[in-house]
């Protein structure tokens, strides 16, 4: 089950009520200091269970004392039946409990008088008068209601089950007359709130960390993972422990008993006296902590040190609880992931963050007003927020949305384009380097006449395929009135090729030169020869173009994956790039890829 959406009314600075759609994976929430961003990931820590967040009175942005604050969440990827018990399984369609598009819409209302909420399933759900009730009754009542309308014995697939007779009864009364309505959960029948409890139990584990968390190891969210890797270790060993927990204390009062013998040949009163004896089992404690090769603890590093590595223990933390209480998945919610880290940091934990969300258990959130970080987002998931008249506005999902989310960030490209005679806009860092180090050893080995920065071309990052900056990035390249060429990675065999291959198909179309690797990345030209002398873990190394070669590199090396473009493709000569950039063509003819790219790309000065 899955967050599909959340509406958010009376809350903080939202008057109105406002619907926030949430992308499968992972969901940007951008936009300018102060405009309602943390307000939507802290209503979801109060509208999930266990989450630290509480309502207060001023959260209520109503001058009624009666006013309520409305929190609700859409779901979608429902479980195809609820049991309630072996004998007893129903399905939310069949109990109209779904709303009309066949998620399930969950209402929870607060008041200020109250610390507990209203609660409420949004349904499409029958309004004719005998039908519309049936959730309310207990099974002695739904027996009477069916025999007031002639519901016979027959008609009832198992009468000792109320979900049985509720079925019954609407399908003898035919017409239902179905409409959208709101059913308070507490005024249900017992066998229904058993439905509840079951339903519930599917909902996603919610765990959000806020900016302000403290960075220290004393903190509780990063010492309970601790002592429970502590807890399991102990668990695990615990006939291990016990065994020797006997034989110490065996030991202690084998030596106990003989002083006491020696004692007897001194003073036999006193040594009578004298009993053997633990006050109290043996106890098994361990100070730990996380120290680096110099030997500084967590609480005394860097605060972008701290708050990775705190972070990451709020993941474990997580997905602890989700093991525990056998909840099917974990939504993630970050408040600025980047505070107190440095720039490279947050490119990797953003990354980190789109892989976490890209898993089939989990979704991510995240808020952030840093333009590099709302670059890296996919444009599908990213939503902004801007106040007029007062009022949070929250838009997405199209190309006037991103202008604006790009103006008012400021998202712009690398400021040495403004003195270059032509641009290539690459995805990232590591790019920049396949392209400058191949440029340099081909035109060494005089396959090229100059590399594109002696020409004037200059690398610009964009980011990923059809994000937010690589948008953006395009679109001031044109400004600047020079020309631009666009170099992606094909994503081989993995489900982003396609969509790489039509960004690359529509800039032909407009008359730009667009190139695409013929490998998964640049990471895939590496020759594992030349990675073999430093591999660490698990000998030989082997991968093919469709591999994710940097992971698999990074792990034998003991390389951060980021690092490892760098690290190794400086490593190949002019005879390495022309043995892994040749291809045999549909004609049968041999083809360099590398240097044709850069030859073609010479031409665009």
């Amino acid at each position: 089950m899955k967050l599909k959406e959340i509406g958010i009314k009376n809350f903080r600075g939202y008057k109105a009520e406002r619907r926030v759609p949430v992308d499968a994976d992972v969901t940007g929430i951008t936009g300018r200091n102060d405009v309602g961003k943390s307000t939507i990931l802290e209503a979801l820590d109060i509208f999930f269970p266990g989450g630290e967040t509480a309502i207060d009175k001023d959260d209520f942005n109503v001058t009624q004392p009666d006013g309520l604050v409305e929190i609700r969440c859409i779901f979608d990827g429902l479980p195809a039946e609820i049991v309630i018990d072996e004998a007893n399984k129903t399905t939310l369609a069949e109990e109209h409990l779904l709303n009309a598009n066949g998620d399930l819409e969950i209402l929870k209302r607060y008041k200020r008088s109250s610390k507990e909420p209203s609660i409420y399933i949004v349904a499409a759900h029958p309004s004719k008068a005998g039908a519309d009730d049936l959730h309310t009754l207990k099974i002695g009542d739904l027996k009477k209601r069916a025999k007031e309308l002639g519901v016979t014995d027959a008609e009832v697939a198992d009468a000792r089950m109320s979900a049985s007779w509720r079925g019954a009864i609407w399908t003898k009364i035919g017409d239902l007359a179905i409409q959208e309505r709101e059913l308070e959960i507490g005024k249900f029948a017992t066998d229904s709130k058993a439905i509840q409890d079951k339903l519930f139990k599917q909902l996603p584990l919610f765990a959000l960390f806020k900016s302000d968390r403290e960075s220290k190891d004393s903190d509780p969210q990063a010492k309970n993972p601790m002592q429970s890797a502590v807890s399991q270790a102990k668990e695990e060993l615990r006939a291990e422990i016990e065994k020797i927990q006997d034989e110490i204390q065996k030991r202690v009062l084998d030596r106990a008993q003989k002083t006491l013998d020696k004692l007897k040949e001194m003073d036999p009163a006193l040594a009578s006296q004298l009993v053997p004896r633990f006050k109290k089992a043996p106890t098994w404690s361990f100070d730990f902590s996380l120290d680096g090769e110099d030997d500084i603890p967590i609480n005394k590093r860097g605060s972008g040190v701290r708050r990775l590595i705190l972070l990451n223990f709020f993941r474990a933390e997580a997905e602890r609880k989700v093991e525990d209480n056998k909840a099917p998945s974990v939504i993630y919610a970050f408040e600025e992931p980047e505070t107190s880290q440095h720039p490279s940091n947050q490119e990797m934990l953003v990354r980190a963050l789109i892989q976490v969300g890209q898993r089939c258990n989990c979704q991510v959130l995240l808020t952030t007003h840093v333009p590099a970080l709302a670059g890296l987002l996919p444009t599908d998931g990213l939503r902004f927020i801007e106040k007029k008249a007062g009022q949070p506005e929250i838009r997405y999902g199209s190309d006037q949305v991103l202008a604006d989310i790009a103006d008012s960030l400021g998202v712009f490209p690398d400021p040495n384009a403004s003195v270059a005679k032509g641009l290539l806009l690459v995805e990232g860092a590591g790019d920049v380097v396949f392209v400058r180090h191949a440029a340099l050893k081909l035109k060494e080995g005089g396959h090229i006449p100059f590399t594109p920065e002696e020409k004037g071309i200059l690398p610009v990052i964009i980011g990923g395929c059809g994000n937010l900056k690589h948008w953006r990035t395009k679109r001031l390249a044109d400004q600047f009135g020079i020309p631009w060429a666009t170099l992606l990675d094909s994503d081989l065999g993995t489900p982003e090729e396609q969509k790489n291959r039509d960004s690359i198909a529509e800039l032909h179309k407009l008359g730009k030169k667009a190139y695409i690797t013929r490998k998964r990345e640049p990471e895939n030209y590496i020759l594992p020869e030349v990675v073999a002398p430093y591999v660490k873990v698990g000998g030989a190394v082997a991968y093919t173009d469709t591999c994710d070669a940097k992971k698999i590199i990074g792990a034998a090396t003991v390389k951060r994956q980021e690092d490892v473009l760098e690290r190794f493709w400086q490593l190949m000569t002019v005879e390495h790039i022309r043995r892994v950039e040749r291809y045999v063509d549909e004609n049968g003819d041999a083809r360099f890829e590398l240097t044709e790219m850069l030859c073609d790309l010479l031409t665009l000065v």
